[in-house]
C-alpha cells in the first residue's frame, strides 16, 4: 500500500477539546472557553436512543462485535490516508475486507485537510471529532466513514447525514472557510459499498429538528 499516497494540506491549528461523560452516559466535549456541549451523535441519536438501546441489551454480543469492527475499519482507515504503512498488519479478516470494499473510493480523496478534529459550535450548542476533512472528487468535504452489517436504505440515515451537516456547519463557525459537500462513504459486511454525496443545505431543517428535540428534553 506503499503507493497509496495522499497529500495532507496545512490549517490552522484547532485547539482540542476536553472529554467527559454525564450520568446518563453520554458524551459531552468541554469548548475551549469553557462551555460544556453534548456530542453531535448524542443529539442526532436522540430520538432512536430506546431503540437501540433496546436492541444492545437484546443482542449484547453482536453489539460488542459490530461497535469493535467499526472502530478497527475506522482506524485502519484513518491510518490508511496518514499514509501508514502495513495498516493491516494486526487487522482480523473482516476488517479487512470491510476495507478493501471501500478502498477504491477512499482514492477519491485529496487534499487532506484534517483527520479526527475536534470541532464545536456555540451557534449549534454541539460538538465532536469529525472523521476526516478532505477534497472528494476536487470539492471540499466533509467525509464520513461507516461499516455496517448490510446495505443501508437512504432514508434510515438521516442521522449520517446531519451529522456530517453538522460538522460543514461547526467548520466554517471556526475556520471561515465553507464545505462544498458532505459525502457519507459506508463498507458493509455483505459486501456492498456506498457512496452517498449531498450539499449540508439540504439537511439543516433535518439537523434543527433533532437539536430541538434533544433541548427539549435537556431545558
Amino acid at each position: 500500500m506503499g503507493s497509496d499516497i495522499f497529500e495532507h494540506v496545512g490549517i490552522d491549528p484547532i485547539e482540542d477539546l476536553k472529554v467527559s461523560t454525564g450520568k446518563d452516559g453520554s458524551r459531552y466535549y468541554v469548548t475551549p472557553s469553557g462551555k460544556k456541549y453534548p456530542s453531535v451523535t448524542t443529539v442526532t441519536g436522540w430520538e432512536k436512543r430506546e431503540f437501540f438501546k433496546k436492541w444492545r441489551k437484546k443482542n449484547p454480543k453482536e453489539s460488542v462485535r459490530v461497535l469493535s469492527v467499526g472502530n478497527r475499519m475506522h482506524k485502519v482507515v484513518e491510518d490508511f490516508i496518514n499514509n501508514k504503512k502495513d495498516c493491516l498488519s494486526d487487522c482480523k479478516p473482516d476488517v479487512v475486507s470491510l476495507f478493501y470494499y471501500l478502498k477504491p473510493l477512499l482514492k477519491q480523496i485529496s487534499n487532506v485537510r484534517a483527520q479526527e478534529i475536534a470541532l464545536w459550535s456555540d451557534t449549534l450548542r454541539m460538538a465532536g471529532r469529525a472523521d476526516c476533512i478532505a477534497d472528494y472528487k476536487g470539492k471540499l468535504s466533509i467525509i464520513d466513514f461507516k461499516s455496517s452489517r448490510r446495505e443501508k436504505k437512504r432514508e434510515y440515515i438521516d442521522n449520517y447525514f446531519a451529522q456530517a451537516t453538522a460538522y460543514s456547519i461547526m467548520w466554517q463557525e471556526i475556520t471561515k472557510k465553507p464545505i462544498d459537500q458532505i459525502v457519507i462513504l459506508i463498507s458493509s459486511e455483505d459486501g456492498s459499498i456506498q457512496e452517498f454525496v449531498d450539499k449540508p443545505i439540504n439537511h439543516v431543517r433535518t439537523l434543527k429538528n433533532m437539536i430541538d428535540l434533544y433541548w427539549d428534553h435537556h431545558a
